[in-house]
């Protein structure tokens, strides 16, 4: 029996490696108004992908680095309310996320 490797991917997040089938995958989708950030949890949309873990800590990480952008190769502000609302975090972040939940995320004590 012939066992298949599975792909991996890095959260944009915490910047830790995953099987793909774990994360979340987000694309940039663009209009008139500029880009918003969507979730792709069947990975079908065309285009540019980030990979992220579906976890409020990861999406803070990210969003205070930046991360979206830079993974997707965007310079434009990205808007990131759908994704929010996906991932069940605020809209807008103090930049301060669950420090023990990153923390055990990343393997850091807290």
């Amino acid at each position: 029996m012939v066992r298949r490797a599975q792909p991996e991917r890095t959260c944009v997040g915490c910047r830790q490696r995953a099987p793909a089938s774990e994360l979340l995958r987000i694309v940039a989708i663009g209009d008139e108004a500029g880009y918003s950030l969507r979730p792709d949890p069947r990975r079908r949309l065309p285009g540019r992908g980030a990979n992220m873990h579906p976890d409020p800590a990861c999406f803070a990480l990210a969003v205070r680095r930046r991360a979206f952008g830079r993974a997707l190769r965007i310079t434009e502000v990205l808007d990131h309310g759908v994704l929010a609302e996906h991932v069940d975090a605020p809209t807008t972040t103090s930049g301060q996320p669950d420090r023990a939940r990153v923390a055990s995320r990343v393997g850091r004590p807290t």
